[in-house]
């Protein structure tokens, strides 16, 4: 159910630049190993393994949240996690039944969503009023109904496995071209060895920058759309206070969906005048 779900969602239109990065990564990881079948099973395995409870467990571990242990933030933090997420399933009944919330030591007033389970609150959005509160983790159970995560995840996984295979590449190639530029003692080879290294450095840095606008222009889409899952929660207008706060503001980039895709969200102008579009609706 679910996996169909996600599929849906893939190939839908605000996902589609997406979808096509994440068909030419498929593309070139099957000419990189020069046999596709082979590169297909290693792809579809290691996003099966992102993808698992132990993959989202290395995802909580790398942008550092851990569960609530102080008296006073579970007091305060998970009465508001409970009735939002009680209205999120009402909402998308294909929200996972056992998401949890964390809480990690950034100061920036923040929050992400990772994997299908997580939600993690930075510390620096414990400044903000319950309901401002209750509005961010509307809008991040909005991206886990849009399986925005995973998406974000599939992509980062397919990066990884080019670059680890790139790597590998380069390291076989510049040795064989530096041993045949000794033995053959050719200074020619040597620079031939080493134009051809600059080009493929080259060409794997647009390959990157060409998935990032990509990325990001689903990313600008998926804001808006979990913009308007927080407002269908009922928590429009207090969305709009904590967006309007973020004018002015520099936010982290250091870790979740939200921070780490921070330089690809809408202007705050725009995703405040959709939400008071959503509202007058």
């Amino acid at each position: 159910m679910y996996l169909i779900d996600f599929v849906k969602r893939l190939v839908q239109m605000r996902n589609i630049s997406i979808s096509i990065y994440l068909l030419l990564n498929t593309i070139l990881l099957m000419l990189i190993f020069q046999d596709p079948i082979l590169g297909l099973i290693l792809y579809v395995c290691s996003l099966a393994l992102a993808l698992s409870p132990f993959g989202e467990w290395i995802l909580r571990i790398q942008q550092g949240c851990k569960p609530l242990s102080r008296k006073e933030h579970i007091d305060r933090l998970m009465p508001l996690f409970d009735e939002v997420y009680k209205k999120a399933k009402q909402l998308d009944p294909t929200i996972a039944d056992d998401v949890k919330l964390f809480l990690n030591n950034d100061n920036s007033p923040n929050a992400f969503a990772t994997g299908r389970r997580t939600i993690c609150v930075n510390k620096g959005l414990l400044s903000y009023s319950d309901d401002e509160i209750k509005a961010v983790l509307a809008h991040e159970f909005g991206h886990l109904s849009n399986k925005d995560t995973d998406l974000i995840l599939i992509v980062a996984v397919g990066n990884m496995i080019v670059t680890v295979m790139f790597v590998i590449y380069r390291i076989i190639f510049n040795v064989i071209g530096l041993m045949s530029a000794v033995v053959n003692r050719s200074i020619g080879t040597l620079l031939m060895t080493f134009f051809i290294d600059v080009v493929l450095v080259g060409l794997m840095w647009l390959w990157t920058k060409f998935g990032m606008v990509l990325v990001m222009h689903s990313s600008r889409k998926n804001e808006y759309a979990a913009d308007q899952f927080a407002a269908k929660c009922g928590y429009g207008d207090e969305l709009i206070h904590v967006i309007d706060s973020f004018n002015g503001l520099e936010v982290s980039a250091s870790k979740g969906l939200w921070a780490n895709l921070a330089s690809s969200h809408p202007d705050p102008d725009e995703r405040i005048g959709n939400l008071q579009t959503v509202d007058a609706s």
